[in-house]
């Protein structure tokens, strides 16, 4: 009689954990706003891009244009498949700078089949 309870509560449990698991959405975007309270340093860091106050792009030490942006992603990450864009951006950019660096690393990733992805560089509090 115990074991009938039991196997109740397994299959109710294991319900549970099906429901909620098609609940999570795998494909967040997960964003850092330009202040922190706390901050986390990343490990592994490939290329830096810069947007000054002026909406000047600068790919590591490389001033860069809109045009020329892909290009230099491109040629910083190099042949790894899984690198990290690090963008570095004044508070006073407009969202389309930040959305075009966005777009050249995911063209980057259509292109080559690879995995990068870029991160929003925040100041700590």
């Amino acid at each position: 009689m115990s074991s009938s309870t039991m196997s109740d509560l397994v299959f109710l449990l294991l319900i549970f954990f099906m429901i909620t698991s098609t609940l999570i959405s795998p494909n967040a975007v997960k964003l850092l706003l330009p202040t922190a309270s706390n901050s986390k340093t990343m490990a592994k860091q490939n290329v830096t891009v810069y947007i000054d106050e002026n909406r000047q792009f600068q790919v590591d030490d490389t001033p860069a244009d809109s045009a020329s942006l892909r290009p230099l992603i491109a040629q910083g990450i190099g042949d790894i498949e899984d690198a990290c864009v690090v963008l570095r951006s004044d508070k006073t950019v407009p969202v389309q700078y930040v959305v075009s660096v966005i777009d050249a690393v995911n063209a980057i990733n259509e292109q080559q089949g690879s995995k990068h992805k870029v991160i929003l560089a925040t100041a700590s509090n």
